[in-house]
């Protein structure tokens, strides 16, 4: 059903005379996309995760998602078994008589606050269920987990928790240690095969609770020391190729490793690396080996045909700085810097990863930064059309589309804010530096490579658009999209480290300060430039 449903505008047709599934526990904006969406009775038991994502996106429909799956699917809810909270013992396991392997352990997890979920797909519920046949006929050992699902559990786990922990709160919050723990016990009682069998473990969810712990401190945003790192900790650290092995080895690539364990030689001392695994502070995140592994991690992703987002994205805000100082670097001539650039991180051909890029650059600490831009953007985008009437260099766009709209919006914008410096005599007219409309019979090649300017451009062709930075077209999208062009040159602009061309510097200075929000350097406020957001100001106010 993917692709085959327009976007909803939740809360809209609420009162559609269609007959729906009566849906308790469903909050009314739920329930409303379910009906602005023309799902019925008869519909919504077909329905998979797939399409409630599409419906739902985001984290912040997880709990919604949650919900229309539970109604969906009644049978999981009803094996719904909870977990004591905080003041449970961790030392169940010796003190009790062992649990037998259930087959209907619940895949749900439930704490005070928030309720996880089990991770799984259909390898490992196929694994699962050859177990429970092998253990009825005595053989429960002859099946075990592959090291590549191992680490996709463990991997898909830990996102999972941070989405729902996320979605559950206002706040920026990751999961607790004792929540990282309880979900370890519960994937060894739900998938007993990956049990710690080693007489070196003090439980049989260590090892489990190990990598889960380790996942999460390699994703989480880095946090820098606030005192000297102690020196006596290093006496006891192992080179880390050596401690490595035992988990990277056929981890996928999104798995980022950021320090190596402690050596532990009794039990106790590794339930104390758990400990400063999630409690200790990690000195080393900002070095310029760590940024390295970072960097290549990412570069080992992007050899699979579809990265994580997501996973690319925490490797993005982790390699940060040092990927700056690359691209400011004097080393890179700015003509070769865009190919340079995306050779070293091809993750900037997708319009989503340049956009966070911009984020990272002027507001990283703002989450909501691209979603504000994009707000400021409209309203600018809406004023600038009767600006453009009053000036005379537009007519009142009655019959255009859209496409035709923002074409005559973005011809004018060179002219409602113009540079004192002239346009080279071949860029006719002073657009061409921000787009360009190929006409059915134009080679985008021969255009590309004849260009007077090497700054970024938007071509417009009859199927969709293409930025182009220098000769290299960097990322293709919808022409329902087009509207939005300038937030991407001006995004790459960032990226890369461009240099505004002189004859629109007034009108990328504009948008700059009026869009981005981003201060402008005195040495940029030219004339022109003062004059021009003079008026405009005048203009709005």
């Amino acid at each position: 059903m993917r692709n085959q449903r327009a976007k909803v505008q939740q809360g809209n047709e609420c009162t559609s005379s269609r007959q729906f599934l009566t849906m308790d526990g469903l909050d009314e904006v739920a329930i409303c996309t379910l009906k602005a969406a023309n799902i019925g009775e008869d519909i919504l038991p077909t329905l998979t995760r797939d399409d409630i994502r599409d419906l739902f996106p985001g984290p912040e429909h997880f709990l919604r998602r949650k919900a229309i799956w539970l109604i969906v699917h009644k049978e999981e809810q009803e094996h719904t078994i909870p977990v004591e909270p905080q003041g449970s013992s961790a030392d169940d396991e010796h003190n009790g008589s062992p649990k037998t392997d259930d087959p209907s352990t619940s895949k749900f997890l439930k704490l005070p606050s928030p309720e996880y979920v089990l991770f799984t797909d259909s390898e490992l519920q196929h694994v699962r269920r050859a177990y429970f046949e092998q253990q009825r006929l005595g053989k429960e050992g002859e099946v075990t987990l592959s090291k590549e699902l191992f680490c996709r559990l463990i991997r898909n786990t830990m996102t999972n928790m941070i989405s729902i922990a996320r979605a559950s709160s206002d706040d920026y919050k990751y999961p607790t240690k004792h929540e990282v723990i309880a979900m370890a016990k519960r994937l060894v009682e739900y998938y007993p095969m990956i049990k710690d069998k080693s007489t070196g473990s003090s439980h049989e969810w260590d090892t489990v609770a190990k990598k889960l712990l380790k996942r999460l401190s390699n994703i989480r945003s880095p946090v820098k020391a606030k005192h000297p790192p102690s020196k006596r900790v290093r006496l006891n650290e192992v080179p880390s190729a050596a401690v490595a092995s035992d988990y990277d080895a056929d981890s996928s690539a999104s798995t980022v490793h950021l320090s190596p364990p402690s050596r532990s030689s009794t039990p106790q001392q590794e339930n104390d690396s758990i400990d400063e695994a999630s409690d200790g502070p990690d000195n080393s995140l900002d070095s310029q080996k760590t940024q390295a592994r970072h960097y290549r991690t990412l570069q080992e992703m992007y050899k699979a045909k579809k990265p994580n987002k997501a996973a690319v994205t925490h490797l993005l805000d982790l390699e940060f700085q040092s990927r700056r100082n690359f691209i400011d670097s004097n080393a890179l001539k700015e003509q070769d810097r865009p190919t340079k650039i995306l050779q070293a991180y091809p993750c900037f051909k997708e319009l989503d990863h340049v956009m966070d890029e911009l984020r990272r650059v002027i507001e990283p600490n703002n989450s909501q930064y691209t979603s504000e831009v994009k707000g400021r953007w409209e309203n600018f985008y809406s004023k600038v059309q009767f600006y453009g009437v009053m000036k005379k260099v537009m007519k009142p766009p009655r019959t255009l589309n859209g496409v035709e709209h923002a074409i005559a919006v973005f011809t004018a914008l060179p002219l409602l804010f113009p540079s004192g410096s002239a346009a080279p005599k071949k860029l006719v007219p002073i657009s061409e530096a921000l787009f360009h409309v190929l006409t059915p019979s134009e080679d985008p090649d021969t255009y590309i490579h004849g260009r007077v300017l090497s700054s970024p451009v938007l071509l417009i062709g009859e199927q969709n658009c293409i930025v182009v930075v220098g000769t290299t077209p960097v990322v293709t999208f919808e022409k329902d999209l087009l509207y939005e062009g300038p937030l991407y040159l001006l995004a790459y602009y960032y990226a890369f480290h461009l240099t505004y061309p002189k004859c629109i510097a007034t009108l990328l200075s504009v948008l700059q300060t009026q869009v981005l929000g981003d201060v402008i350097h005195e040495q940029d406020a030219t004339s022109s430039y003062k004059k021009a957001i003079h008026e405009w100001k005048m203009f709005v106010e």
